[in-house]
């Protein structure tokens, strides 16, 4: 009888030890924008110092893959340097009968990379869309020299390829634009090539010039730096974002809160990237 009755209990601690490890896991899982993996991995290096006992686990692959992890429940954040779509928010809806949850977590301006060797370096927005839709095709069009425009840029999942189409191109991209797998991907190949042009995060802009951007013939030509990304003076800036289900709890609300904080957000800036405030 005895023997029965501390089987039994032994079996009642392994369940509550088993729904105990459960109800207090700190894990977060965080997947998304190639954007912001160096920004995301550096949040959670600093962040897992400070507290041993959590474990965040960051990965890319675009902004589309982390909103579509996010809703086959794969992923507990999802990191976007895009604003989630209404088709993206439907499927949440239809999965989980919420709308999810926005949090901007840090500004970006996207830069247009050209080859320090190239004399061109200052560009209208509507000069930068006919570039990359395929209608101004060589260089001596925009005060250049007599040399074909080579085009580098991102595959559809990137949420830099969506701000970039909406907000610049506004309409198809040139079948001649070369497609990379990541920013730092175009940075090197803008880098090797004379006469091509491409675009991504401000943080990446190492070993090329960045193109000073008019918002028309009459506006002033502004650079990508910090003064003017935080004042919204620079014409191609935009808000980086994680994406939840629902809000968050746990271990990933601390964690966001953490980066929302004055310490997370003063870490925005090591990386190439600018605070909130």
């Amino acid at each position: 009888m005895k023997t029965t009755k501390l089987n039994v209990a032994l079996i009642v601690l392994v369940v509550m030890g088993i729904g105990f490890s459960f109800t207090t896991s700190n894990k977060v899982t965080v997947k998304g924008s190639d954007t912001m993996v160096i920004l995301s991995q550096k949040w959670a290096e600093v962040y897992m110092k400070k507290n041993p006992g959590a474990s965040i686990q960051v990965t890319g692959g675009g902004s589309g893959v982390g909103l579509a992890a996010l809703i086959n429940g794969s992923t507990d954040i999802a990191n976007s340097s895009r604003p989630i779509k209404p088709a993206e928010i439907e499927k949440l809806k239809a999965r989980y009968n919420s709308m999810g949850v926005e949090i901007p977590c840090a500004k970006d301006g996207l830069s247009v990379y050209l080859n320090k060797a190239n004399p061109v370096t200052t560009l209208t927005i509507k000069q930068i869309g006919l570039i990359f839709a395929g209608k101004i095709t060589n260089w001596k069009e925009v005060g250049g020299p007599d040399a074909t425009i080579k085009l580098y840029g991102r595959e559809s999942s990137s949420g830099t390829f969506t701000f970039f189409k909406d907000n610049v191109v506004r309409t198809d991209f040139s079948p001649s634009c070369q497609t990379l797998p990541g920013t730092a991907a175009i940075v090197n190949a803008v880098k090797k090539d004379k006469y091509s042009i491409g675009y991504g995060g401000a943080a990446y802009a190492e070993g090329v010039k960045d193109c000073a951007v008019k918002k028309d013939d009459k506006s002033p030509a502004v650079l990508p730096t910090g003064a003017t990304i935080k004042n919204h003076t620079y014409p191609i800036s935009r808000y980086l974002y994680m994406y939840l289900k629902s809000k968050p709890t746990g271990e990933a609300k601390a964690f966001i809160d953490w980066i929302l904080s004055a310490e997370g957000q003063k870490l925005i800036e090591e990386v190439g990237y600018y605070p909130l405030k």
